[in-house]
Order: structure tokens, then sequence, then C-alpha cells
């Protein structure tokens, strides 16, 4: 994800960095050049306008299925930031509650570092691909190499994390009660990351994308018969300009609608996880230094 300050108009304007012009300006140039040969042929040999009615109304029908489609996408863009958000926080309840119940050293240092792990691991998840962070180097070797190896890293790591618990109730540390609580925030991520695959492997259905993009391609063909005649030459910028505004809303819903790529546009899954491992760095060492 790109960071910018929304109040800086003209600073952003002409960046092609996370914009849409790179990816749709092969299909303006091939409509461009479809205008220009319509406009040339209307002037130069044989009038081919038609009137603009048809388009007048497919064009109302066609922007609805636009906004239909940018808000379909903008919804599962801005679900995914609620779920990661949800797994912010629930690392953070987690690891609270940990501390303050769990007096053994070891065990509450092994459960941070799996719950630091779990981010990268549900990235891992969501991508097909990555790696398990810094924090891993804390943990054994042979455990991360069976997560890594598994075909769920996320569960796998969550099942570690309530590993933990089982032993300090084991270990006579915690009550059933205490270890039945802490495991919720466990069993929370695990919901949280159901919710993100079901973005992931969930797609627009596939009759909509094909019905919007069939629609849109012969709206911008047909619209040189319906300009030509009133406009002249100048037929083409305005195709360009209608192609631009129809494809690139197109296409930000393309971008947008599966959050956890690797995209300009994308939510910074790196940098949430990062902040994650931060936050718990600082509730860990309360224990250590004997704050609690």
């Amino acid at each position: 994800m790109i960071p910018y300050d929304p109040h800086h108009w003209w600073r952003h304007l002409f960046k092609l960095r996370g914009g849409v012009v790179q990816e749709i300006g092969g299909r303006i140039g091939v409509f461009a050049l479809w205008s220009v040969a319509l406009t040339w042929f209307h002037l130069y040999v044989h009038k081919i306008d038609v009137p603009a009615t048809g388009h007048t109304l497919a064009g109302t029908a066609l922007s609805l299925l636009l906004v239909f489609r940018t808000n379909a996408s903008y919804d599962r863009f801005w679900e995914g930031r609620k779920l990661w958000g949800g797994v912010v926080n629930e690392t953070r309840n987690l690891l609270r509650a940990a501390v303050v119940n769990i007096p053994a050293v070891d065990l509450l240092r092994r459960l941070a570092a799996w719950t630091v792990v779990y981010p990268y691991a549900l990235t891992r998840v969501l991508r097909g691909s990555g790696d398990l962070g810094p924090a891993a180097a804390l943990l054994p070797a042979a455990e991360l190499e069976r997560v890594l190896a598994s075909s769920n890293a996320g569960v796998a790591v969550a099942m570690r994390m309530s590993a933990v618990l089982a032993e300090a109730r084991h270990r006579g540390l915690i009550s059933d009660y205490v270890q039945l609580q802490i495991d919720q925030n466990v069993q929370l991520l695990i919901d949280y990351q159901g919710g993100c695959e079901r973005i992931v492997k969930t797609p627009l259905p596939f009759a909509y994308m094909l019905h919007l993009r069939r629609t849109l391609i012969l709206f911008i063909l047909g619209l040189p018969f319906a300009l030509v005649e009133t406009f002249g030459w100048a037929t083409v910028p305005v195709v360009v300009l209608v192609a631009h505004t129809f494809l690139g809303i197109e296409e930000i819903g393309v971008e947008i609608e599966d959050p956890f790529g690797t995209e300009d546009n994308d939510l910074p899954l790196e940098d949430i996880s990062a902040g994650i491992g931060r936050t718990l760095d600082e509730i860990v060492p309360w224990k250590e230094k004997g704050v609690v």
C-alpha cells in the first residue's frame, strides 16, 4: 500500500505508481486507434454515424454496473482490513492475558514467539508463499519445518500456541478455566483467518465479470459512431477520455478485490505483522522485569 496525504492534491496527480494507467494503457490505445479509423472513414469515405440515444441509455446501465463492481471490491478490501485489525487486537489480548497469568518466563517467551510468527504464517496462507518472520529464529527448527510443510501454516502455528497453553496447565501454572479463556483468543485468530481465506477463495461471480466487460467493450467500440457526426476528429480524445474513465474504474475493482497480494494498492501485511511484533516485544519484557 502506498502512503499518501490526501490534502496534497497536485502532488500525486501525475504519479504512475499506484494508479491503473499502466494496466489499461494498451486497451485505451486499441480504442483510440479504432476511433481514428472510424472517424477517418466517416469523414472521407462514407457516413457511418448513428443516433446517440442508444449509447445514452446503455451508458446509464453501464455506470450502475461499474458502481456495483467498485462497491463490491471495496467491501472486500475493507473487510480484509477489519479482519487484520482483529488479528492485531487478538494477539495483544492473548499476550496481555498470558503475561498476567503464566508465571513461567520460558513458556511465555515461546508463546510470544509463536504469536509473533502467526501473522506471517497467515500471510503465507493468503499469498501461497512467504517466510515466518524474524521471530521464527527463536523457535525450534524442527517445529518450524513442520509448520512450513503443513498445508495451512496459520492453523499449524495456532495449534502450537494452544499447545503452549496446554503445557502451562499440565505444569499446574494455570487452571483449566484460565487456559480456556486465553485459548479463546487463539480461536478468534482462526476465525479471522477463515474470513480472510473466504475473500481469497471467493472471487466475484464469473458471469458478472464477463457481462460487465463485454458491455464495456461494446459500449466503447460503438461510441465513435454516436459522436463522430457532432465531434469530428475530436471524437478521438473524447473516446480516450471515456475509455480511461470506465476502464480505470473497472481496473480499480480488480486491483482491490483481493487485498492480500503484493500490488501497490494491497494491504501492507508485512508492516502490520512487524507492528504486531513490536507491540508484543513491549509486553513480554514486563514479566522479565518483574512489573507483573
